[in-house]
């Protein structure tokens, strides 16, 4: 190969340079590499030197200290950072995370056998333009293949989350795991309780923004990783459903994850967790059919209690949460205006539209058995547009009269009444938005008041 595998920024290439002048070797590692091999872009680039970290915060002006106990030094040139590491051989793995001990290396090849998988260990020469590949790389990229470099349950053993980097590997590649590698990850599994949730999840997340998810989550089943990650969803497994369904819980579940849109996160997470209340809740009618009552409450619960476990963000465990309490949405034609009003009172303007594709995700892994539903969906959605274009009140804080207002005119002062009133009155105005103003509406809570008396 004589050219790069992929564009490099001219950044990039006065950092080379920089090396270059100083004797020392520079190589551009890692998924770059790949990425640029699979015909991808990148902006993450990772650099291997010769040169120890000292030197290289000798070299550059601006740098940041990022690992230097393990060798790696960010090198900050215009708008890009690239993380650079000196060459180093690990010692052994105590704690199946990190090495007990970093030595370092004068040769690229030492450096590049301690990585985990082979589409991972290649290498391109910045300062002579070639490629390494000693473990055959680009073959395993060719074939489609997640394969560890050397001993596969060695591999693991040094470090616990390489087995649920081997699945994301193949959920955003579309890879297969090659089957001493899948094999070696079963091997390894007691490593697993021992890493952060926070590294955990970074690669949760990164497997729900793939393409296909279900190729991890499938690889999780089948390894033993799904019970070591996430238990409840692993209880899902062999649970059958009835009706219009053809798979169990834990197949729909995988299904409708890969059914939401990539782009949106908390769709994708509530999509994994939807279903996870069915085994708790499951039970068997009085005409043998399985049923799963409130398990859309119980399931945010627990869905609550997986996404604290994993550390996720205040922010998207509380959406998530929300989304699964409202995913079992129920419209017919036959809703009057009303009835969409009250529906978007419920559920709320920032969550209408992620309810509605959660639920067409649900019916899309159910098949073409539903697709007049879905296409009633299509009506909903023209509907909600149709009533935020309105800008008819949805909420106590779209009414036209306020809590003070209210005191002063009523002549009160605050307390749980005012709540109750207040309920009342966005009651009232979503069954006739036209009552939306203030002289009617305070004449209303006048006669509420005098009710009350």
């Amino acid at each position: 190969m004589e050219h790069p595998p992929l564009p490099l920024p001219d950044e990039l290439k006065r950092v080379a340079s920089t090396f270059a002048k100083a004797n020392r070797q520079c190589w551009l590692v890692g998924g770059a590499v790949r990425d640029g091999i699979l015909g991808r872009g990148s902006e993450d680039f990772d650099l291997a030197t010769d040169a120890p970290p000292e030197e290289v915060v000798r070299l550059f002006r601006r740098t940041i200290p990022t690992g230097i106990k393990h060798g790696t030094i960010t090198i900050l040139k215009g708008k890009h950072q690239f993380e650079t590491t000196t060459f180093r051989k690990d010692g052994d793995y105590s704690n199946g995370r990190h090495p007990d001990a970093v030595s370092y290396a004068s040769h690229i090849d030492e450096d590049l056998a301690r990585r985990d998988f082979t589409i991972n260990a290649i290498a391109w020469d910045l300062i002579n333009h070639r490629l390494f590949d000693p473990h055959d790389g680009q073959g395993d990229i060719q074939r489609g293949i997640i394969r560890a470099i050397g001993e596969a349950s060695q591999r693991f053993e040094e470090d616990g989350l390489r087995s649920i980097r081997a699945c994301r590997f193949a959920s955003q590649l579309n890879f297969k795991v090659e089957d001493k590698t899948l094999v070696a990850i079963t091997g390894a599994l007691h490593r697993i309780p021992g890493l952060s949730a926070e590294r955990i999840w970074e690669e949760l997340k990164k497997i729900l923004k793939s393409e296909k998810p279900s190729t991890a989550l499938m690889l999780f089943l089948q390894t033993g990783l799904l019970k070591e990650i996430i238990p409840e969803l692993a209880q899902c497994d062999g649970i059958e459903q009835k009706g219009t369904h053809d798979k169990d819980v834990l197949g729909h579940i995988i299904a409708v994850c890969d059914a939401a849109s990539s782009t949106n996160l908390p769709l994708r997470c509530a999509a994994l967790l939807h279903d996870v209340g069915k085994p708790q809740t499951h039970s068997i009618s009085p005409e043998g059919l399985p049923t799963f009552e409130h398990h859309d409450v119980v399931g945010a619960k627990i869905a609550e209690k997986i996404l604290r476990r994993l550390k996720t963000p205040n922010a998207l465990r509380e959406r998530v949460v929300r989304l699964i309490e409202l995913h079992m949405l129920h419209y017919n034609p036959n809703w009057t205006d009303v009835q969409i009003r009250r529906f978007m009172a419920l559920t709320g303007r920032d969550y209408v539209d992620d309810v509605i594709a959660l639920h067409r995700a649900d019916l899309l892994a159910i098949g073409a058995k539903v697709a007049s539903q879905e296409a009633q969906l299509t009506e909903l959605e023209e509907r909600v547009e149709m009533t935020l274009k309105a800008q008819v009140p949805l909420t106590i804080r779209d009414l036209a009269i306020d809590g003070r207002t209210l005191m002063k005119e009523l002549k009160k002062t605050g307390g749980p009444w005012l709540g109750d009133l207040l309920d009342d009155l966005l009651n009232h105005v979503l069954e006739d938005p036209t009552m939306n103003q203030e002289e009617p509406l305070l004449a209303y809570a006048k006669k509420w008041l005098s009710l009350q008396l």
